[in-house]
């Protein structure tokens, strides 16, 4: 399955990058291919293209503020969840998200 998916926090640091790499860790774990934006206080990362997005069975914002370009998302499955959540239970998440994508 392919992944997209945002990250980030209230204050733009620890959550944001350790929410990417908990997601990443699970989604390869499950033999997923997975592409995770960042934004946080020194900008945008690893920046999607609307390409990567369309090509995605879902995507992942797990994001507790408001984030750049969310309307990039519009029409395409979506699971919104605060970064809490990403970084306490990655594997259920993935395993939500295969349910979501029936995949």
């Amino acid at each position: 399955m392919k992944i997209v998916g945002v990250t980030a926090c209230t204050i733009g640091i620890a959550h944001t990058y350790l929410a990417q790499q908990k997601l990443e860790d699970a989604a390869k774990a499950a033999g997923d291919e997975i592409k995770i934006e960042t934004q946080g206080t020194i900008g945008i990362e690893n920046a999607l293209t609307q390409e990567e997005i369309d090509d995605a069975d879902i995507a992942i914002l797990a994001v507790d503020v408001k984030i750049s370009g969310e309307e990039r998302f519009k029409g395409h499955k979506v699971v919104k969840v605060s970064t809490e959540t990403a970084i306490k239970s990655p594997k259920k998440l993935i395993a939500k998200m295969h349910e979501i994508a029936g995949k």
